[in-house]
């Protein structure tokens, strides 16, 4: 079956950095486009950044433009999220998502807690 594995988050002090890690199996991973979402407490989940099957086409929110970077590798089955210049209001579960046209087709990980504090 579908699983999706993120890990890497933790506790950073405001302007730091962090790497989340997203691991996936049971499906056709280089012919998926991924992306990473998020949700902070009270608030609904939004799409961060998103990047297409080849890794050839990407997008993010305003909020994290030019301070995070999405990337891929096919050939470990994992999708990247490069956080820099971290802000409290950054702080939020980071899931993984694997998108289709089809939204029976997608599929969630757990999340990984991010929280920026000094």
């Amino acid at each position: 079956q579908v699983q999706l594995v993120e890990s890497g988050g933790g506790l950073v002090q405001p302007g730091g950095s962090l790497i989340l890690s997203c691991a996936a199996s049971g499906f056709t991973f280089s012919s998926s486009t991924m992306s990473w979402y998020r949700q902070a407490p009270g608030k609904e989940r939004e799409l961060v950044a998103a990047i297409t099957s080849t890794g050839g086409n990407t997008n993010y929110a305003d909020s994290v433009k030019g301070r995070f970077t999405i990337s891929r590798d096919n050939a470990r089955n994992t999708v990247y999220l490069q956080m820099n210049s971290l802000k409290p209001e950054d702080t939020a579960v980071y899931y993984c998502k694997k998108e289709s046209l089809i939204r029976a087709l997608w599929a969630w990980g757990r999340g990984t807690q991010v929280t920026v504090s000094s």
